[in-house]
């Protein structure tokens, strides 16, 4: 259905969805910020710091925060390799269209539906951090898998509601908790590097320390079905910086997307890097014994609670809560948006009623409904594993790895042939920003033959072979790989100039 709200004209380059053969079914109306704030959200250093803290002092003791900053750098490389890709094709569906458009149909579906099972299970994830690590310190109630289950469905059922009823509120409501997380998280640390000095509760040792971890050993490599206990580090960093690549999923609904997009990618890796970095250098000197801390569900919150007291404590963890929702409530409508765009192009299981945007609400309706079910579904499996909630971020620390790693080797396989770009390009730079991309990207997948995410993996094999046989299908049903060409790419502007030549002709 076309919008016929939609002003092309003031919607900037790169935003004709005709070009790519589609017309026009949503609404364009998100701007710089909000294009920002959707990245941010879904990254969300609030989230991902709260949520595997406890598991690096675990793995890696305090020293495991230096990880930190090797990760931004390699994700900032990644994100500037999407933003390259986001300039020459914005349209909804990111991975999913490039590697279709660029590649072949078929590698583009099963990129597709990867990234349709890491957005799945990570909004599981992100929720499920509310119930487990911060409402128990923040009402003062024991946390129980019980109550993290019922606690966790209501708020997944909340952000299905603004995604599903208006896509205006739910970027209102990102926009005002992305603020607050900026705001709240730079005061949270400069209150507890202050508080802390003070109290003269600052302990500069813990930043080298590697807690309750032999130093014997610590930085190496490890075996080959272990990983050495730095390495294991990284997943803070690599569970925590993930996301930046939603903006290009609204693509369609993004004024000027191919100059907007891939600077709110960046912008948002930068900014969650550097704040994220001072944040953690500042819960580690007021961890007091790491050894002690590591044994809590909730050691973060216990850190704040304990230096800021329980009123000014109170405020910063209810800040918490607010981006947690929102960074759960983006990766559900990322996850809609790329249902809906292989839905689009007849690619997804029931694709007819996913495909549908609501008349009354300008929204993928049906879509959100079916990602709803299926998170509850996913949390309803998980809820009573005891380690559930390492199971859940490290399924959603796997997949995109695998999704970015394919996603830059496609890169490099067909920079040469790309479509010219419509709003950003990486220059001279784009040769060293391929080679660190990948060293990073290959030192990430390593991390994953540990047997400690046997669970993981077999999380993605699952699901694998779940999209394998509807692919066969699919296949089958269409006579084969041709049945699922894509919409073709065109120059809007180059046929615009062949009918005036033709005009002009007398033709």
């Amino acid at each position: 259905m076309t919008d016929q709200r939609v002003s092309r004209g003031s919607a900037g380059p790169g935003a004709d969805v005709a070009e790519f053969g589609y017309t026009q079914a949503m609404r364009r109306g998100t701007r710089s910020f909000a294009s920002f704030a959707v990245a941010f959200a879904f990254v969300s250093i609030a989230t991902g710091i709260f949520t595997t803290y406890g598991a690096v002092l675990q793995s890696s003791g305090p020293a495991g925060i230096w990880t930190w900053p090797v990760a931004v750098v390699g994700q900032l490389m990644v994100a500037l390799l999407f933003g390259s890709l986001a300039a020459r094709i914005p349209v909804t569906g990111y991975s999913y269209q490039w590697v279709s458009r660029l590649a072949n149909p078929v590698l583009g579906w099963i990129m597709g539906w990867i990234s349709f099972t890491f957005l799945a299970i990570v909004v599981v994830a992100v929720d499920y951090t509310i119930a487990s690590t911060v409402l128990p310190v923040l009402l003062n109630y024991t946390g129980t898998p019980g109550n993290a289950w019922w606690i966790t469905a209501v708020v997944l059922a909340g952000q299905a509601l603004l995604v599903a009823f208006s896509t205006r509120w739910t970027e209102r409501v990102n926009n005002v908790a992305v603020t607050a997380e900026l705001v709240g998280m730079l005061l949270l640390v400069v209150l507890l590097l202050v508080v802390g000095a003070i109290m003269r509760g600052l302990d500069f040792s813990n930043l080298v320390s590697t807690g309750s971890i032999s130093h014997e050993g610590y930085f190496s490599f490890g075996s080959l079905l272990h990983v050495g206990p730095w390495m294991m580090g990284t997943l803070l960093g690599s569970f925590t910086i993930v996301g930046f690549e939603s903006a290009a999923n609204l693509a369609e609904e993004t004024e000027q997307p191919a100059r907007v997009v891939p600077r709110a990618m960046a912008q948002a890796v930068i900014a969650s890097g550097v704040l994220g970095f001072a944040f953690l250098v500042a819960v580690t000197l007021l961890a007091g014994d790491p050894v002690a801390l590591a044994q809590s569900a909730t050691p973060i919150a216990d850190v704040i609670a304990r230096v800021l007291g329980p009123v000014v404590g109170t405020a910063l963890l209810i800040m918490v809560v607010v981006a947690i929702f929102a960074c759960g409530m983006v990766i559900l409508m990322t996850g809609v948006r790329l249902v809906w765009a292989m839905s689009r192009d007849a690619r997804f299981p029931g694709h007819a009623l996913w495909s549908r945007i609501s008349p009354r609400f300008g929204t993928p309706l049906a879509a959100t409904g079916l990602v709803f079910v299926l998170g509850e579904l996913l949390l309803a499996i998980f809820a009573f594993q005891t380690d559930a909630l390492f199971a859940l971020f490290s399924a959603a620390t796997l997949l995109p790895s695998v999704i970015y790693a394919a996603t830059v080797l496609l890169y490099i396989v067909k920079r040469r042939d790309l479509p010219p770009s419509k709003g950003f390009t990486l220059g001279r730079f784009e040769v060293p920003v391929i080679v660190l991309a990948s060293i990073w990207l290959v030192f990430e997948l390593l991390i994953f033959r540990d047997v400690v995410f046997l669970s993981s993996w077999v999380y993605v094999a699952i699901m694998v072979a779940i999209g394998a046989v509807y692919l066969g299908w699919l296949l089958a049903r269409r006579g084969g790989t041709a049945g699922l060409a894509m919409p073709d790419m065109h120059s809007v502007d180059a046929e615009l100039e062949a009918d005036a030549a033709k005009a002009g002709a007398g033709v």
